[in-house]
């Protein structure tokens, strides 16, 4: 049986005999020669064009129809898909173009759902690097120490670009939805700034303000001096919002918590009013009467002794800390000077004088 490669020259003689006469001789192998370095060069001089014309492409700012672009990747959406979002959303690029970059690239599984903002110099190259990094376009609230949980929610259902999931639902019902009892959100979430995406939850910030206060209620509990008369953490956070409210100079609040530690440990009522004014609620008019303090409730200090039931606000760090680390003093008064600071006192008849003080300063003052 003759071989296959007796066959193939067999055939190429008979099928293409011209094409076989120029390797016969020296010139026609030459000219091949010449051919083939010619074709390489133009398949070189090719390639090298489309990969310059891939490199400006790649790296040249994106035409963006209007000055910022909000860009929204839903979870599960294909890359290609993806890539004719960007243009919908307003960016004059090719969607296969776009496609074809993320792919290439090795990226593409790395795009992350989130809401994105585009502004003008953004290149193919960046807005890959964008989403594959999950940069997305930030907005934040700021939540302050001292805040009750009505001020609270009224900042996060005036927050921009926040979805508002919690908007309708009542106290209880929130609760719920965090997984916790009726009664127990005030006082539960950290006061910071939280930042979040362009249509995200403020249920999630919530959950991370939740988070963030037991992180730090912990943090204090475990470091807390030893010999309080606090019984719990939920003792410490109830304290701490009292000691947040009264604080006028934060240089103030260790000798305040040690007030109120030498209070509880006498069986004295605190009797602080930031706690009648919570428990008065909307009847507050701004006004606090003698009757007010006389009035009964479950938060009136000065009539009922220990701690009351929920904290009064939200606390922040310091305060907590003050809670478990009173000042070391014996006293048992204080009085608001007028500047912020607060004047401490050990015995009654030195406290009165301290009032008779500083309320003849205001009157002064005043006039």
């Amino acid at each position: 049986m003759p071989s296959m490669t007796r066959v193939v020259e067999s055939w190429l003689k008979g099928v293409m005999p011209r094409l076989s006469c120029p390797f016969k001789s020296v010139e026609g192998r030459r000219v091949v020669r010449i051919g083939l370095k010619r074709v390489t060069w133009v398949l070189l001089c090719a390639l090298a064009l489309l990969g310059l014309t891939t490199a400006w492409w790649t790296w040249r700012a994106l035409p963006l129809r209007t000055s910022t672009v909000e860009l929204a990747i839903e979870p599960g959406t294909p890359v290609r898909q993806i890539a004719h979002e960007v243009s919908r959303a307003g960016v004059d690029v090719s969607p296969q173009l776009l496609y074809w970059l993320f792919r290439l690239s090795g990226q593409s599984r790395q795009i992350r759902a989130g809401n994105y903002e585009l502004t003008p110099g953004v290149t193919a190259w960046g807005l890959l690097q964008k989403l594959a990094r999950g940069e997305e376009s930030l907005q934040a609230v700021t939540l302050v120490e001292g805040w009750t949980l009505r001020q609270w929610r009224a900042a996060l259902d005036k927050a921009e670009f926040l979805r508002h999931d919690t908007q309708s639902l009542s106290d209880e019902a929130l609760a719920s939805r965090l997984g916790l009892p009726a009664s127990a959100l005030e006082g539960r979430f950290y006061p910071d700034t939280y930042t979040y995406g362009k249509g995200g939850s403020d249920l999630q910030v919530m959950q991370r303000a939740l988070r963030a206060m037991d992180r730090q209620l912990q943090a204090a509990w475990s470091q807390r001096d030893a010999d309080l008369p606090l019984q719990d953490m939920e003792q410490v956070r109830i304290l701490a919002s009292l000691i947040e409210k009264e604080t006028g100079r934060a240089s103030d609040r260790a000798m305040i918590s040690s007030v109120f530690h030498n209070r509880l440990r006498l069986g004295m009522p605190l009797q602080t009013d930031p706690t009648v004014i919570y428990g008065m609620g909307s009847a507050f008019d701004g006004n606090l009467r003698r009757r007010d303090l006389r009035t009964d409730h479950p938060w009136n200090t000065y009539t009922r002794n220990g701690l009351p039931p929920t904290p009064i606000a939200m606390p922040g760090k310091a305060a907590l800390q003050a809670a478990v680390h009173p000042a070391p003093s014996k006293a048992l008064y204080f009085v608001a000077r007028g500047d912020g600071s607060s004047q401490f006192s050990e015995t009654l008849d030195q406290h009165n004088q301290a009032v008779d003080l500083y309320q003849r300063k205001r009157q002064q003052r005043a006039q």
